[in-house]
């Protein structure tokens, strides 16, 4: 058994077979090289350094000699390759030395190793502040380019909707009729609800601090106020941009992935007028009605807790609330969900006629229209809030 493993080893191919034989003596390793060290043989000998250099235990000797007695051709690639060797070795701990070799093989070792290019130095890192800054620049440049478009889309449907007044004919009533049932009537339960609950969590919250005044009826005036220029529309709008925004957006994109827009085109037909309009023009004749039916239901909400909580009953707060509000507050309510209304629609409707060929899409343009729509609602509003306040109403 010792004998057939002592021939095996005996015909094991040395490690660099053809570019070095090593062997081992008084505490130094001599690598020979030999063959031709050119750019020829240049890919094998890099892959034998890489793969065969480790296993030769050069940090176990003291002296690593490299014998270039042996090498048949050295050009500028394979003196390359010799430091590349020495420098290896000399990384195990050993100390490395060449010799042998004719003069000019060690006169082209010593310019190779003279004009060796320096390491570059790695590229440093991006500046925590510095990607911050370059990630809201991305942002900021993202949000006006799709501002950009949005903004010619929207005047791309004014356009159509203008040509269609001149053809009145061309108005779709059937859709616009169904996506009015849609978007109004089935919204009323949870408009109606949020509204009820909200114009009676004012008046419960709003009753503690008049309580310390003993101004307990000013709670009409709080209610009545909040409700018919803020809440009600803004609660309305949010609604309808979570219910309706995202409903279109994924209707028409979903439209979109099965290649029924493409067929609409194909038939000649218009995919703003047929898909868009019913959409915006439901919404705009939609919101301002839910926004009317919020403004009761959370004035009836507050009633309700009025008289609930300080015995205030209902001709008392009818009589203070028309005291303390006027057609103005009812009508900024109606005047902001004209805007509302056509901001929902066109984003939702946006959104749904961008959407790529994936499923995927249709949810990532389906969260991003209700977020782009809320967020442009509470902007305008905040704008009308100044507006309004400026001109006196």
């Amino acid at each position: 058994m010792d004998g057939a493993r002592g021939d095996r080893r005996a015909h094991r191919p040395e490690a660099g077979a053809g570019f070095w034989r090593s062997r081992r003596g008084e505490g130094r390793l001599v690598l020979a090289l030999a063959g031709g060290w050119c750019l020829a043989n240049a890919a094998a000998i890099a892959r034998a350094i890489e793969d065969a250099l480790p296993g030769l235990g050069a940090g176990r000797a003291e002296r690593v000699i490299l014998d270039l007695d042996g090498v048949e051709e050295l050009d500028t690639t394979g003196a390359f390759l010799v430091m590349r060797m020495k420098e290896r070795l000399a990384s195990a701990g050993a100390a490395v030395e060449v010799e042998g070799g004719t003069p000019a093989q060690r006169a082209l070792l010593s310019l190779v190793a003279r004009e060796r290019p320096e390491a570059v130095p790695p590229m440093p890192g991006p500046l925590p502040l510095l990607a911050f800054v370059e990630d809201i620049g991305r942002a900021t440049v993202t949000i006006i380019n799709n501002f950009g478009v949005l903004l010619s889309f929207f005047g791309h449907v004014v356009w159509t909707w203008l040509r269609g007044l001149l053809r009145p004919r061309r108005i779709r009533i059937v859709p616009l009729a169904y996506q009015m049932e849609r978007a109004g009537i089935r919204a009323m339960p949870i408009v109606g609800l949020i509204s009820f609950l909200i114009g009676a969590v004012v008046v419960n919250q709003g009753a503690v601090q008049l309580e310390k005044f003993g101004a307990e009826i000013l709670v009409s005036d709080l209610v009545g106020i909040s409700v018919l220029r803020e809440l009600g529309i803004l609660l309305t709008a949010v609604i309808l941009a979570g219910r309706s925004g995202s409903a279109f957006t994924a209707q028409i994109g979903s439209m979109v992935l099965n290649e029924e827009v493409d067929a609409l085109k194909t038939m000649g037909l218009n995919p703003v007028e047929v898909l868009v309009l019913p959409r915006i023009l439901a919404l705009l004749v939609t919101l301002p009605l839910l926004t009317f039916y919020a403004d009761v239901m959370g004035l009836l909400g507050g009633c309700l807790m009025a008289n609930l909580q300080l015995g205030v009953d209902f001709t008392q707060f009818t009589e203070r609330l028309r005291e303390a509000t006027d057609w103005q507050d009812f009508a900024i309510g109606i005047i902001k969900s004209v805007f509302f209304a056509a901001i929902i629609a066109v984003v939702g409707c946006f959104h749904g006629l961008v959407v790529e060929r994936n499923a995927e899409s249709v949810g990532r343009h389906t969260t991003a229209s209700v977020v782009e729509a809320i967020f442009m609602v509470i902007v305008l509003d905040a704008f009308f809030a100044v507006f309004f306040t400026t001109i006196g109403w």
